[in-house]
């Protein structure tokens, strides 16, 4: 009977201890869970209260970047920032708006070599240079061009001057795009001239020829002519040869050049006069007393320009130094 309660007691002792173990380990996982509940709420709130991170403003050598410095991921299609918004519980729900506001970001394009204020746009589409090579109104464009002159002649004209201008434009073969800047207004009595149905022609009112060609010649729009002629109205044109012409330019390199004038037309300046001893000369020697230093006025800043000639390059960079 003894021995029974012995063992009634043991048996209560173990009980108790397997009870007591049970709960501490129940205290211990719920702590547990506990714990990490705050913990995710905490870091939650902390990820919250900071801003978004921005890459739009990281800037990086440009020795480093390529010639289109383009933000997006190339190959998928996804910025860096949208990859990023992935982990944001707050963007999640506007996936579909940015990526198309990302796909739709033209700031993520710059194109350094691109003409100023195109740097935005890809490369592929730009295209700084235009000509005066008339087109149609229909049809394949590729189609509308059936000739592309080489030349590009100009002349700024009064309606009165009409017959020393036609006896000029006959000089140029059909090589040369024909430009009439008319300083009177009156064009349309122009169309008595076959010749006149394929020029061009501005009209502004009393204006000279170098304000015309500051503002119709830009360096870009006359690029695929590979010499530009600017001619007065004027001018005696019975021994001259346009194409001839062009080719003693071509032989000697003359970037800027202007015809000899014969020397029985009661000559100003000797530099205009042409030299029957040699096909071009670009020095000479004024009468005595008219230039005695070539290094000052009025030979140093003055010069004769009835009928320039001007290089593709050369006119680049004249044009720029036009002040009117």
């Amino acid at each position: 009977m003894l021995r029974s309660c012995e063992n009634q007691k043991i048996l209560n002792k173990m009980g108790t201890a397997a009870r007591s173990s049970i709960n501490r380990k129940t205290n211990e996982s719920m702590r547990l869970i506990v714990t990490t509940f705050v913990g995710v709420v905490f870091g939650f709130f902390i990820g919250v209260s900071f801003p978004t991170l921005s890459l739009t403003k990281l800037t990086l050598p440009s020795s480093l970047l390529p010639t289109v410095e383009y933000v997006e991921d190339q190959r998928s299609g996804l910025s860096t920032q949208r990859f990023l918004n992935v982990f944001n519980p707050l963007n999640r729900n506007n996936g579909s708006s940015t990526r198309a506001q990302v796909l739709n970001d033209t700031s993520k394009i710059w194109v350094p070599t691109n003409p100023r204020g195109a740097e935005r746009l890809p490369p592929k589409i730009v295209r700084a240079e235009s000509d005066f090579y008339l087109r149609r109104l229909w049809g394949n464009p590729n189609e509308d061009l059936t000739s592309q002159p080489k030349y590009l002649v100009t002349f700024t004209v009064g309606y009165d001057q009409k017959n020393n201008i036609n006896a000029a434009i006959k000089k140029f073969s059909d090589n040369f795009t024909i430009v009439l800047f008319h300083y009177d207004g009156r064009t349309t009595e122009w169309n008595e001239f076959e010749w006149s149905k394929r020029a061009i022609h501005v009209s502004v009112r009393k204006q000279t020829k170098w304000w015309y060609a500051k503002r119709f010649l830009h360096p870009d729009i006359v690029a695929s002519y590979d010499y530009i002629f600017i001619w007065d109205e004027d001018l005696g044109v019975e021994h001259f040869n346009a194409e001839e012409y062009i080719k003693l330019v071509r032989k000697h390199g003359l970037e800027i050049s202007q015809p000899g004038l014969e020397p029985n037309k009661g000559l100003t300046w000797q530099m205009t006069k042409r030299r029957g001893d040699r096909e071009v000369h670009k020095e000479t020697e004024e009468k005595p007393g008219w230039c005695s230093n070539p290094h000052l006025p009025p030979c140093a800043a003055f010069v004769e320009i009835m009928a320039p000639v001007f290089s593709r390059d050369a006119w680049r960079c004249v044009w720029h130094m036009i002040q009117v």
